[in-house]
């Protein structure tokens, strides 16, 4: 039970950053997007980028925690 008040730190903090990120997510520059009448095709080439490199290092770290 002493745990619990770490893990709800935890949670909030990443709760934070996925909040933060998420209002530059799709408006990154390099992200492409076509509109054409009513059709709109969207290429988030630079957003799938970082996300790759934001979920490489956080996998990296927690695997090297064991």
């Amino acid at each position: 039970m002493m745990d619990f008040p770490k893990i709800l730190m935890i949670i909030g903090g990443v709760l934070l950053l996925v909040g933060f990120f998420m209002q530059f997510i799709g408006k990154l520059p390099g992200d492409i997007v076509f509109k054409k009448g009513n059709t709109t095709v969207y290429f988030p080439i630079i957003t799938s980028i970082v996300i790759s490199i934001i979920l490489s290092v956080l996998f990296s770290f927690f695997g090297r925690m064991k």
